[in-house]
């Protein structure tokens, strides 16, 4: 098999809607548990119930994936918390594994993650007190020494926070080795509280915030004279200004600088450095989309550009391949990222399934719930196509009958190449009728025996609808566009867990 991520003889358990599925390996069950947790509750799972099953999959999986895939979730998925989580626990059931401090060097990319790394430690080893960090692991103390050497002052005075765990407190404990005398300098700035305050545009805002004005006409110049100089500075990041896109509108810019902000949101070497979720995106083009403004239309078309580009080296299919791509618009698809956000499942799998039909040349594209309904878009527009389907989901009812499209393909007698699905995998059959979506694609082959099936989990449940007799059905799991590099990998022969255990250490 291509893509081996059950055993022959596959383990049927329940989903948790009571249907039947079919249980993952280790490798593949952490893998969709990992790059699709917010570490928040789930609609079916609560957060703290992830991290234990996470806990409790690690157990089964060697040091060495576990070690790959936190590094593979943080700098390909571009997920922080997961990682941090997955090297810490690392740590505990591995203390003395160099694989421990390798994992650790590899997941911290920013000043602060240093300290966010030793916090989730503190509190995974329950300690409390003055001596909550003692006892360090000697290899989670090597490889965060590789990283105190990988910043400047600049970026360790921009994280340097009054929390819990403060920078001066990590430096104490990890007594990284300086690489040369100018970094000596910095670790002893960070020792005396010395290090320079950094400009930022956060701290420039706050400052103008407490001035008293004459009036609010005043106070409203003043604004709009610091968000044209923050803008004309280059100092505010990608995904900062994509935050502030409101802000900025309402401080009533000029036509000049909010041409200069979407010029950057466009820019494809800054998109490519941003490293943004595509959801990301969607929330900004949402933010922006109500306001009573005659820059919106030039900021949303900004925002679409930028979608493309961050799609550039997607890997779509050309004219011969004909493609089906179908959202799963489920209650319980339409639960939060995070507590705090606005994004839902629901936005992400409409998101990465606008993405892809992008990039398609024959392709057919609907949504289901109760039943399946075909709504076809035009490939330009990602984020306008998302808003479409997501004004209409309430067409299709709220149960999880993704066999009703393979039946539609079936009674039409229509051949496809590849059928996606953006879902949670929680799939079952509201009419209690006999019906699942694997005898549906068992009587699909007759029609096409040369298509696949792609499930893209987005929840990580560790259960999916369909057994894996042949290798014409492929699991993978995801918020980020990344998924496609790996849809690319099993189209030439590799699997996600493969494509993971390619990471150097």
């Amino acid at each position: 098999m291509k893509f081996n991520i059950l055993k022959r003889k596959a383990n049927v358990v329940s989903n948790y809607e009571g249907a039947k599925s079919f249980k993952l390996t280790p490798e593949m069950e952490l893998y969709s548990a990992v790059v699709t947790a917010g570490l928040s509750d789930s609609f079916y799972e609560k957060s703290d119930e992830r991290l234990s099953r996470i806990r409790e999959l690690m157990i089964k999986n060697s040091p060495e994936y576990v070690g790959k895939l936190a590094v593979y979730t943080r700098n390909e998925m571009y997920m922080r918390s997961v990682p941090m989580v997955l090297a810490v626990e690392l740590a505990k059931a591995n203390s003395g594994n160099t694989v421990v401090g390798k994992t650790v060097n590899g997941i911290v990319n920013r000043a602060d993650e240093i300290t966010e790394l030793l916090s989730y430690y503190q509190m995974a080893n329950g300690r409390t007190g003055t001596k909550k960090l003692n006892k360090l692991s000697k290899q989670i103390q090597k490889g965060l020494s590789d990283a105190f050497n990988r910043f400047d002052e600049y970026q360790f005075a921009k994280y340097n926070s009054n929390a819990e765990v403060k920078l001066r407190d990590a430096l104490f404990l990890v007594h990284p080795k300086a690489k040369d005398e100018s970094q000596q300098t910095i670790f002893n700035k960070i020792a005396a509280n010395e290090l320079a305050v950094p400009y930022t545009w956060e701290t420039e805002l706050s400052a103008l915030g407490q001035v008293k004005y004459e009036n609010e006409n005043a106070k409203a110049e003043a604004f709009k004279m610091k968000w044209e100089e923050l803008i004309d500075s280059g100092k505010i990041g990608y995904m900062a200004l994509m935050r502030n896109l409101r802000n900025i509108v309402e401080a009533k810019v000029s036509t000049a600088h909010v041409r200069k902000v979407c010029d950057f949101l466009s820019n494809e070497k800054a998109v490519a450095n941003s490293k943004q979720l595509p959801f990301r995106f969607l929330s900004a083009y949402r933010e922006v989309k109500g306001l009573k403004s005659e820059y919106v239309t030039m900021i949303l078309n900004a925002l679409e550009d930028a979608v493309i580009l961050s799609a550039k080296n997607l890997n779509g299919f050309d004219e011969t391949t004909r493609v089906l791509i179908a959202c799963d618009v489920s209650g319980s698809m339409q639960k939060g990222v995070s507590l705090k956000s606005k994004v839902l499942l629901f936005d992400i799998g409409l998101m990465l399934g606008m993405l892809m039909q992008s990039k398609c040349k024959r392709v057919v594209t609907g949504m289901f719930g109760e039943r399946w309904k075909i709504i076809n878009m035009p490939n330009r527009g990602v984020l306008s196509n998302v808003d479409q389907y997501y004004k209409r989901e309430g067409e299709v009812g709220y149960a999880t009958n993704g066999y009703k499209v393979i039946d539609d393909l079936i009674n039409r007698n229509v051949v496809m190449d590849k059928i996606m699905l953006f879902t949670d995998c929680q799939m079952w059959n509201s009419k209690n009728d006999g019906s699942s979506i694997e005898q549906s694609w068992k009587n699909y082959k007759k029609v096409a025996p040369n298509a696949k099936l792609y499930l893209f989990d987005l929840a990580g449940y560790g259960n999916i609808p369909l057994s894996f007799q042949r290798d014409d059905v492929c699991l993978i799991a995801g918020w980020s566009d990344k998924v496609f590099d790996v849809l690319h990998s099993i189209e030439n022969g590799e699997s996600a867990v493969e494509k993971i255990k390619q990471v150097v250490l």
